[in-house]
């Protein structure tokens, strides 16, 4: 495995890549935080190169020339890191998102082109507004712009305290963090959860959607049928597919390589401590991980 690393000076934009010892002409751009997020990116692009794809993490804010935190963020790295791939030859690339990156996966492909196939894990359906680095209050912006203007969101209120703190939600039938609870009552806002509409039918692309019914972070099965019902009703062309697990977490998708990140999955149980449903329904989360990879690669091949 060769690697390679990119910066927005350079570049446009801030980076890693992992690329497989056999030549290939398919990538898959990892969208999934911040340059020094708990869980690199590079950690994922690492196991799609494990698959004979080049993983190429780009990161959304951290790095220098980024935003300090989720804010703004221009849709244009992604086009330069498009640019990128094709100058290498590649012919068909992928946009992997999970959680936060799911939307910059799908704008990618709806506002820059050029994506074969988007995979969505534990996604929203929409963009949402800026949030202050203390995670208590939020900015009055978008998180995404596009040609140097906001996209449209739907507004979710942090001010409640500790967004990681598990209260029984009503809607959810179940204890789901207080952050689940705010984006699910952002939603209930109709209006602004349609002009917030990102158009999926627009993306040219196949579109793999996964979410797990104990996410706890946020209501990712619900995003996964809302952009299943706009294909549906758009008459979108392109192959479309939902896959949702019983009883898994937010934390789902590709993971690391188990023999190359041992340290991770030692951690399991510390991070159960976060997503409860890791521990609760820890055989379920187990399976769906290993399930939801083979679906991710299996896609990513196919086309």
């Amino acid at each position: 495995m060769t690697y390679r690393d990119f910066t927005v000076e350079e570049h446009g934009f801030a980076g890693h890549m992992a690329e497989p010892q056999q030549p290939t002409d398919k990538a898959v751009i990892v969208i999934m935080g911040g340059e020094k997020s708990i869980l690199p990116g590079i950690h994922l692009a690492e196991r799609f190169a494990d698959f004979g794809i080049v993983g190429l993490s780009v990161s959304l804010f951290g790095a220098e020339g980024l935003p300090d935190d989720v804010d703004r963020i221009p849709l244009e790295l992604f086009g330069r890191a498009v640019d990128v791939l094709h100058q290498m030859g590649i012919r068909s690339i992928s946009t992997y998102g999970i959680s936060m990156g799911s939307i910059f996966a799908l704008l990618t492909a709806v506002y820059i082109g050029g994506i074969d196939n988007v995979v969505l894990c534990s996604p929203s359906h929409v963009p949402f507004e800026a949030t202050a680095k203390d995670k208590k209050h939020t900015l009055g912006h978008s998180i995404v712009t596009f040609e140097g203007k906001e996209l449209p969101f739907v507004r979710q209120d942090f001010s409640r305290g500790s967004m990681m703190k598990y209260e029984y939600n009503a809607d959810a039938k179940r204890k789901v963090t207080r952050m689940w609870s705010a984006f699910n009552a952002a939603y209930h806002n109709r209006e602004l959860e349609q002009k917030a509409d990102i158009h999926p039918e627009k993306a040219n692309a196949r579109i793999l959607l996964i979410a797990g019914t104990g996410d706890e972070s946020w209501p990712s099965e619900y995003s996964v049928n809302y952009l299943k019902n706009l294909l549906d009703e758009r008459n979108y062309e392109k192959e479309y597919k939902t896959v949702v697990y019983s009883g898994a977490s937010h934390l789902i998708g590709v993971m690391p390589s188990k023999k190359r990140s041992k340290w991770l999955y030692r951690l399991l149980p510390l991070i159960g401590l976060l997503y409860h449903s890791l521990n609760e329904n820890r055989a379920a989360c187990i399976k769906a991980l290993e399930s939801s990879e083979k679906e991710v690669i299996a896609w990513i091949k196919k086309g």
